[in-house]
């Protein structure tokens, strides 16, 4: 899982360390994304609904192991929001990675994106982030523009995927306040590979899958989740979490080239353009507003593998 505010990070930390970060983030910008390219060339077989079915329950596997939630004994005010995140967990990875096989990795990634840049956006008064809103409206109604191939469902898919990521934020605060370190995501994740086992199950069983398909499934899971989630731990104890979610804006660009290169995917000047647009307007947006914020949440800052 690329990771949370709950993990505190280490304060003058050498300049050694923050290369480190930087290295880190680096590649578990591309894992992911790299994770989410191999996902799609499972598509074709087993499709979006077997791909994320395999992913959940990798990524079960991983939270659990790190987080080792005691879920006997949650009370039901801790079980309200895991349950809540464990329903955001299974609808943003379905949803993304529908649009994905629909509209493509660099679109989707890019699209998904606006649900984090609206967290640190919405009930902000400054001018920075109006011009920056104004900027992504822009950009938006670019990338969204009527073509005789435009595919609203996969655009309305990566939208979803957006507002789970927003909801995911807000659950995760409220989660990390009532559980301490992982066990709320792990639970969430654990709940949310369960509801998949039937689901799961029967687009297997009418899809059967390769060898081929069945590892990258896998594949994906162990990028887009056991990596990011690793490296994620280790980033924010060596750099700062707004430099953190700084650095985080760049994957719709990492998506874009990962998908070009090795899903063969290219976007039109346009689209670049839009994209480059709404990187620069998140990093603005979470940049400035997250030296205001509660170290504990910054804006932007608290992510989710999936995709």
């Amino acid at each position: 899982m690329q990771t949370s505010g709950d993990v505190a990070p280490a304060v003058q930390v050498p300049a050694a360390g923050r290369l480190g970060g930087v290295a880190l983030m680096l590649g578990s910008g591309l894992s992911n994304q790299v994770g989410a390219s191999v996902a799609a060339l499972a598509f074709p077989v087993i499709g979006p609904l077997g791909v994320v079915a395999v992913r959940q329950w990798v990524a079960a596997a991983v939270l659990c192991g790190a987080g080792r939630p005691r879920m006997r004994s949650f009370t039901a005010a801790q079980w309200r929001p895991v349950l809540a995140l464990a329903a955001v967990f299974a609808a943003m990875n379905l949803s993304l990675y529908t649009a994905v096989d629909r509209i493509g990795l660099g679109l989707a990634v890019t699209l998904e994106f606006l649900g984090p840049l609206a967290v640190a956006l919405i009930g902000s008064r400054r001018r920075t982030d109006v011009l920056c809103a104004l900027a992504v409206a822009a950009a938006v109604v670019v990338l969204t523009r009527p073509e005789p191939s435009t595919d609203y469902p996969g655009i309305g898919l990566a939208l979803l995927a957006a507002a789970c990521w927003a909801c995911y934020i807000a659950l995760n605060r409220v989660v990390g306040g009532r559980l301490p370190g992982l066990q709320g995501p792990a639970a969430a994740a654990a709940v949310s590979g369960a509801a998949y086992l039937p689901a799961g199950a029967l687009a297997l069983w009418w899809h059967p899958p390769t060898v081929t398909a069945l590892a990258c499934a896998v594949t994906a899971g162990i990028l887009s989740s056991a990596v990011p989630f690793l490296s994620d731990l280790l980033t924010l104890r060596r750099v700062p979490p707004h430099f953190f979610g700084v650095f985080m804006s760049v994957n719709p660009v990492f998506a874009a080239l990962v998908g070009l290169v090795v899903l063969d995917q290219r976007l039109d000047a346009a689209a670049w353009t839009a994209t480059f647009v709404i990187v620069a307007a998140n990093a603005t947006a979470v940049g400035t507003g997250a030296r205001k914020a509660s170290p504990t949440a910054p804006p932007g800052g608290e992510t989710v593998p999936h995709g």
